[in-house]
Order: structure tokens, then sequence, then C-alpha cells
């Protein structure tokens, strides 16, 4: 649940909420509608998003094994998927600790750097089709954090 909405709860508990305590809830409450929106597009469109992506990466890298390409297109799915929740919790945590921690050895150890980093980008552009500025607001911290952890971390280990 979203800190910010169980702060409210908690503040409840012995009193009635004041009226700044309900407008800031009545906020909250709009904020998490928008963010169920997000994962629900995510969600839903998760193949149109990823096709397009999917044909580009074969494209620039056709000289590649698919089967490496496949590799770097779940471990971005998956990005997606948990970026979506962690969007929907607003809890960047969430992300870090459920994918992150340990895909980051993952694609050290497959040396798909240079590979998944044009995938970023593609995906990057392909959401930008799909999601409305205020929506890739809040979904784009969740794929900063992914792309600085899994990206930056496997290019530190290669120097």
């Amino acid at each position: 649940m979203q800190t910010d909405l169980a702060n409210l709860f908690y503040a409840a508990q012995d009193h009635y909420l004041s009226e700044g305590e309900v407008t800031t809830f009545k906020e909250q409450v709009e904020i998490l509608r928008r963010r169920v929106e997000i994962y629900e597009c995510l969600r839903d469109r998760e193949l149109e998003i990823f096709q397009p992506v999917a044909n580009q990466l074969s494209e620039a890298f056709s000289q590649e094994n698919p089967k490496t390409l496949e590799l770097a297109l779940k471990h971005w799915i998956a990005v997606m998927r948990y970026s979506a929740m962690a969007t929907l919790l607003n809890n960047p945590e969430y992300l870090q600790h459920r994918l992150l921690e340990w895909l980051t050895d993952i694609i050290s150890a497959h040396s798909l750097q240079e590979i998944e980093t044009y995938l970023y980008e593609f995906l990057k552009f392909r959401l930008a089709e799909i999601l409305t500025l205020e929506q890739l607001a809040l979904l784009n911290p969740y794929l900063e954090l992914a792309k600085d952890t899994l990206l930056k971390s496997t290019a530190d280990a290669m120097i």
C-alpha cells in the first residue's frame, strides 16, 4: 500500500480526519487511480509495446544469436512488469529488492549490456508512443532506477 495512504489511515485511528487530511486523502486516491491506469495499460498492451521493440532489436543486432536477444527481451519484460507494480505501489524498493538485485548479476554474467542498453532505448521510445506524458512521468523513475542499476552496474564491472 502507498505509504501516504497508510499514514492517513493510521492518523484516523484516534480521530476523524481534518479537512486538510481529507483533502490529502482525496489527492492520494486520485494519484492511485492514475497509477492503476498505468498498470492496466502496461499489462493489457504488453505485446503491443514489446513486439516493435523486439523487431528493432532483431534489426539492430541481426548477427546476434536470437536466443541472446530473447533473453534480453525477457529481462526487460520482467523489468516492465515489476516497474508497473512498483509504480502502482509507489515503492522503488519493491523493484530493487524483487528484481534488480539478482537480475544485475545475470546481465553481467551474460555480457548483455550493449544489447540491453539498446533495448532500453527502444523501449523508452515505444512507451512514449503509448503512454501520456503524465503516465510516463509516474513510470519513468522506476525505469531509470532499473537502467541505472542494471546497465551502470554492468558497465562498472567491465572497467
